[in-house]
């Protein structure tokens, strides 16, 4: 007599098989890059997907200067941050980010749509942008991935 069994599979630290991916950030539009390098950071593509664990990908991101950002968002937009000192409000756009430090443009982006919380913080270090095509993670033998290809 066969028994039929509907376990529910979590996973852990342990199980999650995590991966090394290279994106190519060359002509993506920054939001919808953004969006997917989330997704993989969290897991959601993989079918053991498990909310409060960490069992996404390392991505790699290189070429963060030739991102794209559509419309006139490469004027219009502000990044606030503060010094901590009285009238320390400083405020950027992105194409002064892009200007100086092109990869903290894909940084931010991505950190904003992952979670506010413990696993938030994580996830985020998992997460490698470099100028240029060049990076210095070969002994990981990451996969290079399209991001066209996925949802």
């Amino acid at each position: 007599m066969d028994t039929l069994s509907y376990k529910t599979v979590s996973a852990n630290s342990a199980t999650a098989n995590k991966e090394w991916v290279v994106i190519d950030a060359e002509n993506q539009v920054l939001g919808r890059l953004s969006s997917k390098v989330a997704k993989l950071l969290r897991g959601k593509y993989k079918p053991n997907y498990t909310p409060h664990v960490d069992c996404g990908d390392n991505v790699i991101i290189i070429n963060a200067e030739k991102v794209r950002l559509t419309g006139n968002k490469l004027n219009d937009r502000q990044y606030f941050s503060f010094t901590g000192y009285p009238g320390g409000q400083r405020i950027k756009s992105p194409a002064d980010l892009l200007a100086k430090h092109p990869e903290r443009l894909i940084e931010k982006a991505v950190k904003g749509m992952l979670p506010k919380n413990r696993l938030g913080s994580k996830l985020y270090t998992n997460l490698y942008v470099y100028v240029g095509s060049e990076h210095k993670h070969e002994a990981q033998q990451p996969k290079k991935l399209d991001l066209n290809t996925i949802k």
